[in-house]
Formats: C-alpha cells, structure tokens, sequence
C-alpha cells in the first residue's frame, strides 16, 4: 500500500516556473513506478512524466518536453516534478501516482493516486 500527497501547486504568470512534490508513504517506495499526469475542465486525465525505480528511465509527453523534468529521491520517499516555461495551456490539476513494474505512460497501470494540486497559469 502506498499513500501519495501533493504539494506545491499555485498561481504563476506564463514563463514562470513551479516545483510539485509527491510524498510518498510505506517501505516499498522505491520499487514504484512514479508518473505524474495533468487533467484540465472538460477534458481526459494525460500523461505528463514517468521515472521508474531507480530514476534510470524518464519519459516526459511531447507537450512538456524540454520545460518539465520528473525526478525522485528515494531516501525520501519522494518524486517531483520541475516545471518551467509554464504555458497557460498547462493550467490543470496535477496528480502523482505510482506503479509496479516498469516505467510506463499508461493511466491504467497506475495503482496509487494521490488528490491532485492545481497549478494556474496566467497569461
């Protein structure tokens, strides 16, 4: 079992940047897949990033590549997501969810969820 909560969602003007954080509980934490994914009013839960256990692999969607970065740091038990550039398109709630196995971009394949952070950006 593993319980997730973001942080650091907000407010920011277009070009500005943000940091989420996803902490994470239980023992098992760095045998997870972790992937944040992004869902805006009136459209579809997307995929943002993915890293897998030891941060070896990282897939970023097209749309975010270049201006985002997932990292984690498994001594604590946490994954994080640096934003940059922010576009007012990026505006939507933010959530980070893990996974057994591999690094994957598939929704479906995440078992943890956490509430999600809203992120803004204004133009």
């Amino acid at each position: 079992q593993v319980q997730l909560v973001e942080s650091g969602g907000g407010l920011v003007q277009a070009g500005g940047s943000l940091r989420l954080s996803c902490a994470a509980s239980g023992r098992t934490f760095s045998t997870f897949t972790m992937g944040w994914f992004r869902q805006a009013p009136g459209k579809e839960r997307e995929f943002v990033a993915t890293i897998n256990w030891s941060g070896s692999t990282t897939w970023h969607a097209d749309s975010v590549k270049g201006r985002f970065t997932i990292s984690r740091d498994n001594a604590k038990n946490a994954a994080y997501l640096q934003m940059n550039s922010l576009k007012p398109e990026d505006t939507a709630v933010y959530y980070c969810a893990a996974a057994r196995g591999m690094a994957t971009t598939l929704l479906e394949k995440y078992d943890y969820w956490g509430q999600g952070t809203q992120v803004t950006v204004s133009s």
